[in-house]
């Protein structure tokens, strides 16, 4: 992409540098600046440099747990969270990085992330990471996620997916490795990260007792929460809301649990016959969360796995406990965003985010997809992004990805690449929707550049330049075609946009000799008098 470079905006402060993609544009025309997730770049063996280092330890409000050189946490029970910043009208650097990130006024950031409806979430071991936000007055974010499974892959190849997916747009990554060797993959891949790191602990949990359900506790779960704050992960998957007296609800469902996480604590509070460890805990919880600045992500245990279970009791049963604790998080200072859907025909999209917005006070809205059909094994990041597209367009702040491997097997480095750029493409879908300040330059400038047959512009202006200029080769590869004016869909003759010039042209000539014949006449106008 040499047409692409990386530049950077600076704030109040010379160590806020918010990197943009510029695109530059061939003869007179503007360059465009783009937002970009894509990081520094390092050597993975090396890691990132703490860009957030010397803002986290400039508050005063966090210490080394065990003595010097160990991961930090609020100094004598503080709680620094961006919530608590933005609350007391402090406006932290990481708020200034997002507002010139997002374009927006920092005091709109601030006063977004103190009443809720905002996270930035920023785990004070995480120095690495260059802030973004999350919340429907801002970009529609994507999650990707990676992660080994049992199965396959290698902590070499879940740092190659993270670089992948944030070289095409991913803002969050969440590792949901449930393989051995948990915790090296996750340092690695934290360590290698400008974006935030989401995590779901009870996959990690559930290693530690040998994969049964039954013999989970909320000590050993409290304990790997531990573990990975101290590790840097920005926000957790938590299934608390998935309620002993919830799990007959979804008996009669055609595809009955299909959250790995709500499947593991329906079985535990059945094994047990007790209410989920993660409810009665939560208090607890949210104090460890505190101390770290973690943002909860409020899993969605009981969402629907097919079209057939969308928007019934077991769903929107769990969502009123996720808003009900949505609450107890907040008293406690901690962000918060709520997860959701799953499966759901178009028709029944409006009112997840209509509800969720009522029941969970208006906590930014987290979804995976939705997908509007399950008829589509192989394509279902396409059904998942026509959901996307119109949740986000309804006022979800993030959209998780799902790949063409969706219900058939573990992604690669092409299914990461397919997920990121289909949802890239419904998260700018709702940015135009909703009117985000800015958004509609980009597809201006595109358009701009079809209409005037600058062929190399309108490549470096897509989202996969490369995969653009390959299709537009793959049939006119020699260099003139860069110039010419068709493609060879149309080619010279019947190109519309080639003969709507031509109209331009004669319709310019017939007011240029209209304009001759009246000076000539003697630039007079008659008026006679009626």
């Amino acid at each position: 992409m040499k047409a692409r470079r990386k530049v950077y905006v600076t704030g109040v402060r010379p160590d806020i540098r918010v990197p943009f993609a510029e695109v530059e544009l061939t003869g007179a025309e503007p360059s465009v600046r783009l937002y970009d997730t894509s990081g520094p770049g390092s050597d993975p063996a090396e890691g990132l440099p703490p860009l957030r280092g010397p803002w986290i330890a400039e508050r005063g409000d966090v210490a080394p747990v065990r003595g010097p050189g160990t991961p930090l946490a609020g100094r004598d029970g503080q709680r620094p969270t961006q919530l608590q910043y933005a609350r007391a009208g402090v406006t932290t650097s990481e708020m200034e990085f997002v507002a010139l990130r997002e374009g927006m006024p920092v005091s709109v950031v601030r006063e977004e992330i103190a009443a809720g409806r905002a996270v930035l979430p920023v785990n004070v071991n995480h120095p690495e990471s260059e802030p973004m936000i999350i919340g429907s007055r801002f970009l529609v974010k994507v999650n990707a996620n990676i992660g080994t499974s049992a199965v396959t892959s290698s902590i070499a190849e879940e740092v190659e997916k993270l670089t992948w997916a944030t070289r095409w747009g991913a803002d969050t990554v969440m590792d949901l490795s449930t393989g051995k060797r948990i915790h090296e993959t996750r340092e690695a891949i934290v360590r290698n990260s400008a974006v935030p790191i989401g995590t779901v602990p009870i996959y990690q949990a559930l290693e530690k007792v040998d994969g049964d359900p039954v013999k989970l506790s909320w000590e050993v779960f409290r304990d790997t929460v531990i573990e990975q704050a101290e590790q840097g992960v920005d926000y957790m998957t938590v299934h608390a809301g998935v309620r002993l007296g919830y799990v007959p609800l979804a008996v009669n469902r055609v595809t009955g649990i299909v959250s790995r996480g709500g499947s593991i604590m329906a079985a535990w509070c059945l094994a047990h016959h007790q209410e989920n460890f993660l409810y009665t805990n939560f208090a607890e919880l949210c104090d460890i969360l505190a101390r770290y600045d973690i943002t909860f992500s409020l899993g969605d245990g009981l969402r629907p796995g097919s079209i057939a279970d969308a928007n019934d009791e077991a769903q929107f049963a769990e969502l009123r406990t996720l808003g009900e604790l949505t609450s107890v998080a907040w008293e406690h200072g901690v962000q918060v965003m709520i997860e959701g859907p799953g499966h759901v025909p178009m028709h029944k999209i409006k009112e997840n985010v209509d509800l969720q917005q009522e029941l969970c006070h208006q906590a930014p809205f987290y979804t995976l997809g939705p997908l509007t059909t399950d008829i589509a094994p192989a394509y279902d990041h396409i059904t998942s992004a026509i959901g996307a597209a119109m949740i986000g367009m309804f006022g979800t702040a993030m959209l998780c990805y799902v790949t063409p491997k969706e219900h058939l097997g573990l992604p690669d480095r092409d299914d990461v690449k397919a997920g990121v750029i289909a949802y890239k493409i419904a998260a700018h879908a709702a940015d135009l929707a909703k009117g985000h300040p800015g958004a509609q330059a980009w597809d201006d400038a595109l358009s701009k550049a079809r209409f005037e047959f600058r062929w190399e512009d309108q490549f470096n202006l897509s989202l996969d330049p490369e995969t653009a200029r390959a299709y537009h080769d793959a049939t006119l590869p020699a260099s003139p075609a860069k110039t010419a004016h068709f493609c060879s869909m149309c080619g010279p003759k019947f190109c519309s946009m080639k003969i709507t010039q031509e109209l331009k042209e004669y319709a310019a000539q017939g007011m240029r000799e209209k304009s001759t014949e009246f000076m000539e006449s003697g630039g007079k106008v008659y008026l006679p008098l009626a």
